[in-house]
């Protein structure tokens, strides 16, 4: 997971749960507070980047 992790600046859903260490169902709720995730045809991608923004964000 880690090669994959290294290798693309997008992740898909699950991917990016554990990337943050966080559960699925934890992710999308971080989605509706406001996490930006590409969605192309159902298909649905979050930059690194944006993670780690949001994650920022919510940072106190």
């Amino acid at each position: 997971m880690a090669s994959i992790i290294q290798s693309t600046q997008w992740l898909n859903l699950r991917e990016a749960a554990k990337y943050i260490g966080v559960s699925y169902n934890t992710l999308i709720k971080f989605r509706h507070m406001g996490l930006k995730v590409c969605e192309i045809d159902n298909i649905k991608r979050v930059s690194l980047k944006e993670i780690d923004r949001f994650l920022e964000e919510h940072s106190f």
